[in-house]
Parts: C-alpha cells; structure tokens; sequence
C-alpha cells in the first residue's frame, strides 16, 4: 500500500495518515454525487486520529446527508475547491479521505460499494464482484 498522503489540486491543503486504511469504496450516495460533480466518489476510510489535514485555504461545509439522515462536514480548498475529507457524525472515529486526492493512488482498490440504492441507472454494478451495499456500513 501507497502512504496515505495527499493534497488538494492548487496544493494549498495537505493531509497525511499514519495508519492503515480501514477500507475502501466506492459511494454512490447523493451527496457524494453532488460534490464530486460526477456518479460516485472513491474513498479511503481512515482512522480519524490518525488523519492530519492542513492549509490556510481550508474550509468545512457541513450537511445533513439526504441519504442518511446524519450531519457530515465536508472539508475542501476553498483555493481551488478540491474536496478532501468527510467526517460523518455517524462514523466519528473515521475521516473519509477522497482518493482522487491522494499522492499515490497506484494501490487502491475498492473493497464494496455503499449506497447502491443512489446509484445512478447506468452505472454497471451488475458487473461489480465487490459487495454492494444497498445503504452505508453498519
């Protein structure tokens, strides 16, 4: 596995992790959807204690997941607006990192997928083997 580092597009926000991920996934739930701007969002769960995200551009917009019903702040760059990092009321010993924003992404490789029932129609996860949740974890 990669080191669990990783900074926003503009480089203004920086992370890191020093631990092993949890798990990987991909989430097709509605928010995801709306702040990725695309179907899903690969994400790389860590533990929260472990995750250290810093830079001056950084910003918290915190939602109440329409999909679960529970609070989850949103970190990204207010630079160049690159989503980092979800911490979900839900999960609060878990930081939910976006893997499209980690230095080496070359090991990732999602173990499930959540939230199906918010898939969108045409994505094909009939051809996924990975388990599919219909809802997130626990």
């Amino acid at each position: 596995m990669g080191k669990l580092d990783g900074h926003c597009l503009c480089g203004n926000v920086t992370y890191g992790c020093d631990a092993e991920p949890i798990a990987t996934a991909v989430c097709h739930c509605t928010e995801c959807q709306r702040s990725t701007g695309t179907s899903f969002s690969v994400v790389v769960l860590v533990p929260r204690a472990a995750f250290h995200v810093e830079g001056d551009s950084l910003g918290t917009f915190t939602t109440v997941g329409t999909d679960s019903g529970a609070e989850v702040a949103r970190q990204f760059c207010r630079d160049c607006g690159s989503p980092i990092v979800s911490l979900a009321a839900a999960m609060p010993d878990a930081a939910i990192i976006k893997a499209g924003t980690l230095d080496d992404r070359s090991w990732l490789e999602p173990q499930m997928h959540v939230w199906c029932d918010s898939a969108q129609p045409w994505v094909p996860l009939d051809q996924v083997e990975a388990p599919k949740l219909a809802r997130g974890p626990g």
